[in-house]
C-alpha cells in the first residue's frame, strides 16, 4: 500500500522507519524515485534534508538526477519542494472547484441513498430486543456497517450547536 507524501511522518510507517534508521546511521545515502515521494510540504522536505545532512547522509533523487552533496543540488532540492507544494495546492483547488461546479449543477455528491424499504427493515432489525450487533445486521442486509450505524443514530453526528431541520 502506498501512502501519500502529504501525510505526516506518523502516518507513513515506512518513511518513519527510514528516519529512524537514518538516526542510527544504518546507511550513507537515501535514494528515492522523486522528490514528491518524500513529501509535498516544503517545510517537511527541508526539515528532512536538514536532518539527513546533520547525520552526514546524502540524498539522491532519480527522476530529477539530483544529488544533494553539492550546494547546487541542495538549492535545486528546495526549489523542487516548492513546486511539489504548489502542485498539491493546485490539485486541491481543482478538486474543490469541480465539487462546487457539480453542486451548482444539482448533482448529488457522496454515496447514493439506500432504498427506503431497506432502511425500514434495518430500523426494525435494530429495534428488535436482543438484536445482534451492527456488523451482523449489516451483513444480513448486504450493506456497510457504517450505514447501519448511521441509521441507528441519525442525529448524533451533528456538530455541537447545529440545529436539525426536519
Amino acid at each position: 500500500m502506498t501512502l501519500s507524501g502529504t501525510r505526516g511522518r506518523d502516518k507513513r510507517p515506512a518513511f518513519d522507519k527510514l528516519c529512524r534508521d537514518a538516526a542510527r546511521r544504518e546507511f550513507d545515502v537515501v535514494m528515492a524515485w522523486s522528490v514528491d515521494r518524500l513529501g509535498r510540504s516544503l517545510q517537511d522536505l527541508v526539515g528532512f534534508l536538514s536532518e539527513l545532512h546533520a547525520l552526514k547522509i546524502d540524498l539522491f533523487l532519480h527522476q530529477q538526477g539530483l544529488d544533494t552533496t553539492t550546494p547546487a543540488g541542495k538549492a535545486m532540492f528546495q526549489m523542487m519542494g516548492v513546486f511539489a507544494e504548489f502542485e498539491r495546492a493546485m490539485i486541491q483547488e481543482r478538486v474543490r472547484a469541480g465539487l462546487a461546479r457539480a453542486r451548482d449543477e444539482g448533482k448529488r455528491l457522496g454515496r447514493p441513498p439506500i432504498v427506503p424499504a431497506l432502511e425500514k427493515r434495518i430500523r426494525e432489525a435494530l429495534a428488535t430486543p436482543g438484536r445482534p450487533g451492527v456488523r451482523v445486521i449489516a451483513k444480513q442486509f448486504g450493506v456497510n456497517p457504517g450505514t447501519v450505524q448511521r441509521i441507528s443514530r441519525p442525529f448524533e453526528t451533528s456538530p455541537v450547536g447545529a440545529i436539525a431541520v426536519q
